[in-house]
């Protein structure tokens, strides 16, 4: 690694760790969500951009992974509408939440290790609509319509919520202020981890995979074992950026979960790049913001109103920026925005080779010019 690169990390983790101390709560939840999106979106690029299985259905695990985290750490509620719970330690609910939405993969995985293109597509959009059917019904474990509250996580005695009250540096640690870091450690070590499975073996009989299927079968790449494997990995990556969504939120609503929340994790994956940990991010922070900074500065843009208004709403126009954006990516820009930022790294530090001088000789006392 070279020393460029090191100072890069360096003053990126100094910006990262310093931004709680200088944003507002606005930019700060803006942050979170796209943190908990960039940790959903490398889970689809390892199936989708790294393998080339289609899935319309991620916003299921997430969905998977928000309520399993609520209903193991909630406690039991009586009454009219009584709510069920485990009251487990939020580090074993998180934990077991990402679990649960792995086993969710692998109940669907002998599906995706058979099927490929656009009928995995289809069969995991069945997902989409089998879960809003659970989550509207299902009363006792998701609450229904209005949802659920979130417990706090609490680790090693320390509590990522609003009380107790929490002051460093004169600044006051909020819960969004403590889940920043939460959400810095969580992306780091799921950013690694996928960094890592897409450099080694796994990585490279991945992409034969998608590149050539038969190819991958005749050197003896088990091909449906790992597609259902990458499935399930998806799945759970969904599964924990559900939990940390979750708590953001600190509320789970089932409309959230739907299909176009599906339709926006594609959408990140291809607009940061295929098959890359980093086009991954880079796509989930794009869409995450892009709503966030249009709602925030909508008087100030044209054709852009508040929601309910004769004018473009903020998401709607979001939708629209994007959509056109996945449209010029597809048809100039196939390595996404990380292609182009590649391009345009190497347009500036590529160099023109610098002109050798031409070398003037002396003249001497036996040149032809000075003979008498």
């Amino acid at each position: 690694m070279s020393k460029k690169v090191i100072l890069s990390c360096v003053v990126l983790v100094a910006v990262a760790v310093a931004v709680p101390f200088y944003l507002e709560g606005f930019w700060l939840q803006a942050g979170l969500f796209a943190m908990s999106a960039a940790i959903g979106a490398i889970g689809l690029n390892l199936l989708t951009g790294a393998t080339g299985q289609l899935s319309m259905g991620h916003a299921f695990f997430l969905a998977v992974g928000a309520y399993a985290y609520v209903y193991f750490a909630a406690e039991p509620e009586g009454g009219a509408h009584a709510l069920g719970g485990l009251g487990l330690p939020t580090p074993v609910a998180a934990l077991l939440a990402v679990l649960t939405a792995g086993v969710a993969g692998g109940v669907f995985s002998p599906i995706a290790g058979r099927l490929k293109g656009a009928y995995l597509g289809i069969a995991t959009l069945a997902l989409i609509f089998v879960g809003q059917h659970v989550l509207f019904n299902a009363e006792p474990v998701t609450g229904g319509y209005n949802g659920r509250a979130v417990p706090p996580m609490e680790l090693f005695g320390f509590v990522f919520a609003d009380s107790p009250e929490l002051v460093v540096a004169q600044v006051p640690f909020g819960s969004l202020e403590r889940l920043w870091f939460l959400g810095l450690a969580v992306l780091t070590c799921a950013a690694l981890f996928a960094r890592g499975v897409l450099r080694g073996r796994p990585g490279r009989a991945m992409n034969t995979i998608r590149d050539h299927e038969i190819a991958a079968g005749v050197m003896g790449v088990p091909v449906a074992r790992y597609r259902a494997g990458v499935f399930v990995l998806s799945s759970m990556y969904g599964g924990l950026a559900g939990v940390l969504i979750a708590l953001v939120f600190q509320r789970t609503v089932p409309d959230y979960f739907g299909l176009l929340l599906s339709l926006d994790y594609l959408a990140m994956i291809i607009i940061g790049g295929l098959g890359s940990v980093a086009g991954a991010v880079i796509g989930a922070f794009f869409i995450s913001l892009l709503p966030q900074l249009l709602s925030r500065y909508s008087d100030a843009l044209p054709l852009v109103a508040e929601p309910g208004s004769a004018g473009v709403s903020p998401a709607e126009a979001s939708r629209i920026l994007y959509g056109a954006a996945v449209v010029v990516i597809v048809l100039f820009l196939p390595g996404g925005l990380l292609g182009l930022a590649r391009r345009l790294r190497l347009a500036v530090t590529r160099r023109p080779a610098p002109v050798p001088a031409t070398r003037k000789t002396p003249l001497s006392s036996t040149s032809p010019d000075t003979r008498n």
